[in-house]
Parts: structure tokens; sequence; C-alpha cells
């Protein structure tokens, strides 16, 4: 999807296919994630440890460095991925592949990473995971950066979203887009059918993923699993969704620029 001289290349069924196997990806992490407590003391501000010329939590740091390092070996060259921390990221030592842009050039200022890197500490962590700090602070931050950039990855999937929708029914868009009407532009975007779709099928991936599997051949009564997942669906339904709908507008206010 980063890039493509074809237009069979985008598509909304290619988009759907992507977007449900980031939906294993997510989950995955999730799992990997809610085996460590909240950890709040990653998350403050400032980090109890001397980090020269740094000021911001030891969870900031470590992301930073490790989009640092990444942005080195090209992975911001792809509009596939967008950086929590962007300022004074390095240039990548790896040329970027040629190819035909998919998306309008103005896709580069729509980042809503701030806003999920919020909701997740504030919202998601305390809804996943149990309240206290165990130490183990390097390796939930390494399974928070996985979790975070997967969500990141999802949420702005919106972009496709938008361009294919604005191909097909240029028409329809475009004077929404010259009136700058927001709300016309979500609505026209919405699909409650869709949504309950994909809630209900990511609560069913979460309970087959995440189940206890045993050799007991006896049937238990009731099936164990790793992640709630009434809480995986609402994830989707109050964040993940919500915020690709918001990088769809967004995107679409620039498309004409």
């Amino acid at each position: 999807m980063a890039c493509g001289g074809d237009d069979n290349k985008l598509s909304l069924d290619s988009i759907r296919d992507s977007l449900i196997r980031q939906e294993d990806t997510i989950i995955f992490n999730i799992i990997e994630r809610i085996k460590y407590p909240t950890n709040p003391t990653l998350y403050k501000q400032p980090c109890s440890v001397n980090i020269p010329d740094f000021s911001g939590s030891l969870f900031q740091y470590l992301f930073q460095q490790t989009e640092v390092l990444q942005s080195k070996v090209g992975r911001y060259l792809s509009p596939e991925e967008n950086p929590f921390f962007s300022n004074n990221l390095p240039d990548s030592i790896i040329p970027p592949t040629k190819c035909t842009p998919v998306l309008h050039p103005a896709a580069e200022s729509v980042n809503v990473n701030e806003k999920i890197l919020d909701v997740y500490i504030n919202q998601i962590l305390p809804l996943f995971c149990k309240e206290a700090d165990d130490g183990n602070f390097a390796t939930t931050a390494a399974c928070d950066i996985h979790l975070l950039q997967a969500l990141s990855r999802r949420i702005h999937y919106g972009k496709f979203v938008a361009e294919v929708k604005f191909r097909d029914c240029t028409d329809e868009y475009k004077p929404l887009i010259l009136a700058k009407d927001r709300d016309a532009l979500m609505k026209l975007l919405t699909f409650e059918a869709v949504e309950e779709m994909v809630k209900k099928r990511v609560a069913k991936k979460a309970m087959a993923f995440g189940q206890e599997v045993t050799l007991n051949d006896s049937t238990a009564k009731e099936v164990k699993c790793k992640v709630d997942p009434t809480l995986v669906s609402r994830l989707y339904d109050e964040w993940v969704m919500p915020l690709t709908k918001l990088v769809e507008v967004e995107y679409l206010l620039r498309r004409l620029d």
C-alpha cells in the first residue's frame, strides 16, 4: 500500500484486507502488553532517572530513541508509518523506493499520534491492565511501543480509505471539502453496519487468539481468555474507529490543496 503505479492497488477491498490483518497484530500486542501492570512510574514527568538534556518521561525517552533508530533505516519513508516524535528525526541511510505515490502530498501533515498517545496512557492502559508498578519498565515500554505503532498504523490507514472514497465519489466529496463541512464529511464516512461488524469480529478474534490452551480433553465449562473480548470491541468502538474517521476527515479537508 505504500506506493503503486496501478490504480488497482488502491481499492477498498485491498484496504479492507490490510485492516483485517492489522486487527490480528493489535490483538496479539494487547495480549503481550497486559502481561504487565500499568507501571505508571514509566510515564511520569520528569522521570526519576537523570538523563542529560532530556526532561520528559522515561517512556518518552525510550520511544524517541526507538524512532531515531527506525528513522535511520527508513521506517518513516513509508506513508503507512507516522512518527510519534517527529522533531529532529534523522534522515534514512536507506534510499527511498522509487514508486508512484498513492496519497496526496498533504497526507504528511495529518498525524494524530499525540491524541493516540494521550488516550493510550490515560484511558486504554487503565482499562486493560491492573494498577501497579512491577519494575519491568524496559520490557513494558517495548510492548507499549509495538502496540502504539500498530494502533497508529491502523488509525492512519484512514488516509488510504479517504483517498479511495474521494476518487470513487469526487463529485460528492468536493463541495463538502470546499465548504470545510467537517460534520457532513464525518456523516458521509460513517457506516454503522460496517462498524458493528468490525466490533464483533475483533471480539471474536480476541476470544480465539487469547484462549488458554490445555491438554485436558474434558470440555471446560467456561473459556478462559487472556484478554477480555468486550474490551477489545470497546477499544475499536471508542477510539480506533473514531480516530480513523478523524484522520479521514483531516485528510479530505486537505485533499484539494
